[in-house]
């Protein structure tokens, strides 16, 4: 199990992000450009000391990572407002890549094109969405459950 960024914009939320797969033993993906510089100010007092133990794989664009997970035969599992099977249906496997899009313009059609599959997280009527880093938290634990990657298993 994999967490993947892309592209994100909102230094607070990556930091949170990682700092939740450090506590959940998961390996993240970042795949850049980034919104924020890498030292950011707000990125690291989110991430504390987490991230110096992040496994954090760097991608230079999109296209270097798909082509990385493709090569390591990982399924790319997009979480996106525009999903259309609810997390909670969804058959995780311990391979998988839980892809995350931008805080201000969510994963663009490539993106979409790429996954192999959509979810979302169901909510209620009328609400837009949560925020990215508390839909990453939910996923990633719903998927862990799942595959019994708990306790840095993953």
């Amino acid at each position: 199990m994999r967490l993947a960024l892309f592209e994100p914009d909102i230094p607070q939320n990556a930091g949170t992000m990682i700092r939740t797969a450090v506590c959940l033993g998961v390996p993240v993906d970042l795949i850049e450009p980034c919104g924020f510089v890498w030292g950011d100010r707000h990125f690291r007092r989110a991430g504390m000391d987490y991230l110096e133990r992040a496994g954090i794989t760097r991608h230079e664009s999109w296209e270097t990572f798909l082509a990385a997970s493709r090569a390591a035969h990982r399924r790319l599992v997009l979480l996106t407002t525009k999903g259309t099977v609810r997390h909670i249906d969804f058959r995780f496997g311990p391979d998988d890549v839980l892809i995350v899009g931008r805080e201000s313009a969510g994963a663009p059609e490539a993106v979409h094109a790429a996954a192999d599959a959509r979810l979302v997280v169901p909510m209620a009527a009328g609400e837009r969405s949560l925020n990215v880093a508390v839909t990453a938290a939910l996923v990633l634990g719903e998927a862990l459950r799942q595959t019994g990657g708990f306790g840095g298993d993953a």
